[in-house]
């Protein structure tokens, strides 16, 4: 068997595979396994989430596709698995699964080597995949050389097409479509949103973050903050709301998002503290009766006019809904992910090729997608062991 690729769902498949029935080669076109894996954990190394399934599974998209990978290797799976290959995880105030602290993420990659190592899996490195020749067989260039291979099981795993300095470019598209296999273009996800920011807000705010607020982008609303930047807006609130922004940019050219910046109370109750302001200026009350931030603040004072500004009714209004106009995404080799690859009706229930008999896709190749937290390096993990867990059944 051939897996070509060597992430986190081609290093969980070939864990899972029987030794006894498979003769298993990762070929990798980098000099190491798991480069964009390490990658990932700079960070702070966020390996699962510890949601209830049934919300967990929601947080995809289409979550009927991720769902049945994600039933038979739940995050609860995961973190016993984990433990398996002694690789102990603390759950953190946010619910999210990290290594225990002092963990570096080459320690965790060497532990899941090690279970390789001893499933006696080769590993090819330096070997980047070129398609198909005429007689069907696989093909890679090796230091400067040609070689083909007719497995009789090739697996692919050969990521999205973000962070292209770990490997992971989309190169590999075109030999798919040459085969007549559909595939989606490419798209940022998980990634900054472009706003022009007005005149005079960049100049104190530049850097800063909103806190404790809710973001609603669409039909969903996302709690938690972001930072401000020259760009635009940046962190988990506006990354989980990658769709529905991807979506209205694709149809209008531009998203709207509406920030309520005080989500821990209704517009009657902003009202009526803001009524009670005595002789305060309003700023005042804003910072010491609201605990707005600087940048909050600042965000108001900027965009409202000095009417609005001082009409409580409609400055209620707007710390509850204040809108702002998206009108770009990050390019997309700064994306944390990415969304399209391999239409999904391309591939049946095992992840196989509708149209390649023995041939199967698996990860990021595929076109669906995932807010950060865990859920893009947890549903790779669990299509690794589903199809290895198939394979080893019907072998």
């Amino acid at each position: 068997m051939a897996i070509i690729g060597g992430g986190p769902a081609a290093m969980m498949l070939a864990a899972t595979l029987d030794s006894s029935l498979y003769n298993v080669t990762i070929y990798e076109r980098n000099q190491a396994l798991g480069r964009k894996f390490l990658v990932a954990g700079d960070g702070g190394f966020n390996i699962t989430h510890t949601e209830e399934l049934n919300t967990y599974i929601k947080r995809y998209t289409p979550s009927d596709f991720i769902a049945p990978f994600l039933r038979h290797f739940t995050n609860l799976d995961f973190q016993d698995w984990l433990k398996t290959i002694d690789v102990e995880t603390y759950i953190g105030s946010s619910k999210r699964v990290f290594p225990i602290k002092g963990t570096k993420p080459i320690e965790v990659l060497n532990a899941i080597l090690k279970v390789l190592k001893g499933k006696k899996v080769k590993i090819a490195t330096q070997h980047e995949w070129q398609g198909w020749d005429t007689k069907g067989k696989i093909v890679f260039e090796t230091k400067g050389k040609k070689k083909t291979l007719s497995p009789d099981i090739v697996v692919f795993a050969l990521g999205g097409a973000s962070w292209s300095i770990t490997g992971s470019d989309g190169t590999w598209v075109g030999f798919f479509e040459k085969k007549g296999i559909r595939v989606e273009s490419f798209k940022p996800s998980n990634c900054a949103s472009q706003i022009l920011w007005k005149f005079g807000f960049l100049e104190k705010s530049e850097g800063k973050y909103l806190k404790n607020i809710t973001i609603t982008c669409g039909d969903k609303i996302k709690v938690g903050e972001v930072v401000v930047t020259n760009f635009g807006l940046e962190g988990g609130a506006i990354y989980a709301l990658s769709p529905q922004i991807r979506k209205q940019l694709e149809k209008e050219g531009k998203a709207s998002i509406q920030i309520d910046l005080k989500p821990s109370l209704t517009k009657e109750e902003i009202l009526n503290v803001l009524a009670s302001k005595q002789s305060k200026s309003i700023s005042v009350i804003l910072k010491d009766k609201l605990n707005l931030s600087e940048t909050q603040l600042s965000l108001l004072q900027v965009y409202l006019t000095k009417e609005e500004y001082t009409s409580l009714t409609i400055l209620a209004s707007k710390i509850k809904q204040f809108g702002l106009e998206i009108t770009g995404s990050s390019p997309i080799d700064e994306a944390i992910s990415t969304v399209g690859g391999i239409l999904l009706d391309e591939v049946d229930e095992n992840l196989e090729l509708k149209s390649l008999p023995n041939h199967f896709v698996m990860g990021e190749m595929l076109d669906w997608d995932a807010p950060t937290g865990g859920y893009l390096l947890q549903a790779c993990f669990s299509m690794g062991k589903f199809l290895g867990d198939k394979l080893n059944v019907i072998a």
